[in-house]
């Protein structure tokens, strides 16, 4: 199994480099990196997630086959949904589950937050309270202004998006996951995923904030293994009655 793990904003890869060793050997564990990521990536952050999406089905293309997974926390729940469904219309093969993390349900109206636009004082004691963020970025001028360029473009796909309407649900197996004191994806604003996948496999709750993973990995890991198996069990019943 290959599990594809999408960022949050401003994110990279470096939060979750802690993922690969809470899963079986036989699992590979990749996490994509939007551009702009860090000082030693030249490259301007996307700021349209109609390119993002577009930049991940160029960079993944070769590896969407076979099994494979996503998991997406936050913005990266986004992607892994949206990339999910223009694997679907492209016709190719989706993942085999999909999980969505901390992020509310996508609506075609769109989210009212509008982070992106705070002042650079308000955002960052909006990032401070969220956790994720190191503090050495936040409480550091040169730093934040560094990386809030990124944050802002991230925080802008993630607030502006507007999703299309399904016209029918999806036929991927999905799981939803949150923190039961998280203000950014409270558990209420998760409750509508359930209708967007013919196979909804619950949502899980786990004591925390917007990244309760942190504390809870191995745990958060194993609930993506119990689920990934469900899904694989589902696709295979689906396939012996068709």
């Amino acid at each position: 199994m290959r599990l594809f793990v999408f960022h949050h904003s401003g994110g990279s890869h470096l939060m979750y480099r802690d993922w690969p060793s809470c899963f079986p050997a036989d699992w590979e564990v990749q996490t994509a990196d939007a551009p702009g990521r860090g000082p030693r990536d030249a490259r301007a952050p996307l700021s349209d997630t109609g390119a993002l999406l577009e930049y991940f089905l160029h960079e993944l293309d070769s590896r969407l086959t076979g099994r494979f997974a996503f998991f997406g926390h936050s913005m990266g729940g986004l992607v892994a949904y949206e990339l999910t469904r223009r694997l679907i219309d492209l016709g190719r093969t989706p993942p085999a589950w999909l999980g969505v993390s901390a992020r509310g349900t996508l609506h075609p109206d769109g989210d009212p937050t509008r982070r992106h636009l705070l002042s650079d004082a308000e955002l960052r004691r909006e990032l401070m309270a969220m956790g994720g963020t190191s503090s050495s970025v936040l409480d550091h001028d040169e730093l934040w202004d560094l990386f809030s360029p990124t944050i802002r473009a991230d925080l802008r796909i993630s607030e502006t998006w507007r999703t299309k309407p399904l016209t029918a649900p999806l036929p991927v197996p999905l799981s939803v996951f949150g923190g039961t004191r998280d203000h950014v994806a409270p558990p209420h604003r998760l409750d509508g995923w359930a209708a967007t996948s013919e196979h909804f496999l619950g949502l899980h709750l786990f004591d925390g904030g917007h990244f309760y993973f942190q504390d809870r990995l191995p745990e958060v890991a194993g609930r993506i293994q119990d689920d990934v198996r469900r899904a694989l069990l589902l696709t295979r019943a689906s396939s012996q009655a068709a």
